[in-house]
C-alpha cells in the first residue's frame, strides 16, 4: 500500500481505555514474525510466511512507516493497525478521484475475543478522522472470515461490493466520519 498522504508521522500515542497505538519499536520485532508466521493469523491472508524467511527479511527495527500503529496492552504489543491509501489498482472507487484509505489489522490469537480490535479500529478511525475530515476509508476481508465481517459491522463499514481475489469472495465496505454541520 502507498503512503498515507499529507498526514503528519508520527502522531502522539493513542489511547485507549486499554491500549495504546503507537510507532513500532524494536522490542517489537518478535510479535511481528509471530503476526506473520501464525497459521491462525494467516487463515484469510493467504496463509503464513515461513519463520525463516521472515525471521532473515525483518529488519532488527520492524519498519516505521506512515499508518502503521502497534497495539500495546500493558507494555506488550499484540497487534497492528494500518491506515494506508490503496495503491491504484486496488481502488474501490469510493472515491474516484483519489486512491482510498484502507483500514488493516493484525492480532496474535491469544488477543482476540477481548475486543481489542474493535477499540484499536475505533481509535484509529477516530484519529483518522481528525486528520482527514470527511474522508472515507475502506477495510477489505474474505467474506468467509465472520469476526472481521461482525467487526466490520460493529465499526459501520457497509457494503461497497464482492468480488472473488486470490481464490475467495472478499468483502469491501466503506465506513464514512460523521460530518458536523457546517
Amino acid at each position: 500500500m502507498a503512503e498515507l498522504g499529507s498526514v503528519a508521522w508520527p502522531p502522539a500515542p493513542i489511547r485507549t481505555e486499554r491500549l495504546v497505538l503507537r510507532e513500532s519499536e524494536s522490542r517489537d520485532r518478535a510479535v511481528f514474525i509471530e503476526l506473520f508466521t501464525s497459521s491462525e493469523v494467516g487463515t484469510y491472508l493467504g496463509g503464513p510466511r515461513p519463520r525463516d524467511d521472515c525471521e532473515r527479511a525483518l529488519p532488527e527495527t520492524p519498519e516505521r512507516r506512515p499508518g502503521l500503529f502497534v497495539i500495546e496492552l500493558d507494555g506488550t504489543m499484540i497487534g497492528t493497525i494500518e491506515l494506508n491509501r490503496r495503491e491504484g489498482e486496488h481502488r474501490s472507487h469510493v472515491r474516484p478521484d483519489a486512491g482510498e484509505a484502507e483500514l488493516g489489522y493484525l492480532l496474535l490469537p491469544e488477543a482476540w475475543g477481548h475486543g481489542y480490535a474493535a477499540e484499536a479500529c475505533a481509535a484509529a478511525l477516530g484519529w483518522y478522522a481528525d486528520a482527514r475530515p470527511g474522508e472515507p476509508v475502506v477495510l477489505c476481508t474474505q467474506a468467509a472470515n465472520d469476526r472481521s465481517m461482525r467487526l466490520a459491522a460493529k465499526l459501520g463499514f457497509t457494503e461497497v461490493q464482492r468480488y472473488e481475489e486470490w481464490g475467495a469472495q472478499q468483502w469491501m465496505g466503506v465506513w464514512s466520519p460523521v460530518m458536523p454541520p457546517a
